[in-house]
């Protein structure tokens, strides 16, 4: 009887590892053929090499210099159009985004003082990196650059049937859509107009805004099941757009933390904050923001250390110019 208890027990054993090992090979060959198929719908995209010399924090949390992108082919450099800091715990599963204000004038590591994205122009990732160390304290281990393309690109592979946005007024102006006001679905190309747009009294600060709330409206579509089921097509689609110097094993290892812990909500900061910039002009740079760099450290610090405060942006008092 115990040998027979002992045959039975072996054999169901085997049993699940054989169904455990067919399930394995299909999650494979589904991953695989899903990949291969957003590779498939991307285009050859031409990319430069960038170094960047990233410090990793002792507390374990991961943090990416995200970098949306102007690429233009008649341009021999690339302008950033947004600059963020992402933050992961994997101990907590909580995410949040540091949006900072691209107008901010500052001294550039090596040049003399201009508007903050001029980092980027000057000297990519790296040199933007050791500028927002110098302003802020801040140690970013990663960067990740997508331009304006792998952005809709990605929208369209995630969501089909578009992302759901509640549009609070009529958009056109250098957006390259036309949007008008209510809840509608919008695909990548609206998506990204709606993200970019600037025209109105909030200017660049409405700009962020409308970016904070993309990003957690994605947020919800990617962890939903049938973003999960899309995550292979929508990494073949956007793996040609994105530059970065996370590795693959590494990003495998934040998708799935976040896949298993879904954070709620991307909880979002504005630098300048509230009552700490002024509006300046200043000759061969334009309409700046001058900021209390003391003060916006000590917000972004107590931000990432997840203490309480009063992280809101200014008045909407910043110009309507398009810088």
């Amino acid at each position: 009887m115990n040998r027979q208890k002992r045959n039975k027990r072996k054999s169901r054993v085997l049993k699940l590892a054989s169904v455990m090992l067919a399930v394995c090979v299909a999650a494979i060959g589904y991953f695989v053929n899903q990949y291969q198929a957003g590779v498939s719908t991307a285009e050859s995209v031409e990319q430069e090499e960038f170094k960047f010399h990233g410090e990793k924090g002792l507390d374990n949390k991961v943090n990416v210099l995200l970098l949306g992108v102007d690429a233009r082919p008649d341009e021999e450099k690339s302008r950033t159009d947004s600059i963020m800091v992402a933050q992961y715990d994997p101990k907590e599963g909580s995410a949040k985004v540091i949006s900072i204000m691209r107008d901010i004038y500052t001294e550039i590591p090596g040049y003399k003082n201009y508007k903050i994205n001029t980092a980027f122009y000057l000297g990519g990732p790296e040199l933007l990196r050791e500028t927002l160390k110098d302003d802020f304290h801040l140690d970013i281990e990663y960067y990740a650059l997508i331009d304006f393309t792998g952005f809709e690109k990605m929208v369209d592979a995630l969501a089909p049937d578009g992302i759901e946005i509640g549009v609070e007024k009529k958009m056109s102006a250098n957006i390259g859509v036309s949007l008008e006001p209510g809840l509608q679905r919008l695909n990548g190309k609206e998506l990204l107009g709606y993200a970019r747009f600037r025209k109105d009294a909030e200017a660049d600060f409405g700009r962020v805004r409308r970016q904070q709330q993309v990003i957690n409206a994605l947020k919800d579509e990617l962890l939903s099941v049938n973003g999960l089921v899309k995550m292979p097509k929508l990494i073949g689609t956007a793996q040609p757009y994105i530059q970065t110097n996370l590795q693959a094993g590494e990003l495998l290892t934040i998708m799935k933390s976040v896949a298993i812990h879904r954070p709620e909500k991307v909880e979002t900061l504005t630098v300048p904050i509230q009552n700490s910039y002024t509006d300046v002009r200043y000759e061969g740079v334009g309409l700046a923001l001058d900021i209390d760099f003391e003060k916006n450290k000590e917000a972004i610090h107590s931000f990432l250390e997840g203490e309480s405060g009063n992280h809101a942006h200014g008045p909407l008092s910043v110009s309507e110019e398009n810088r």
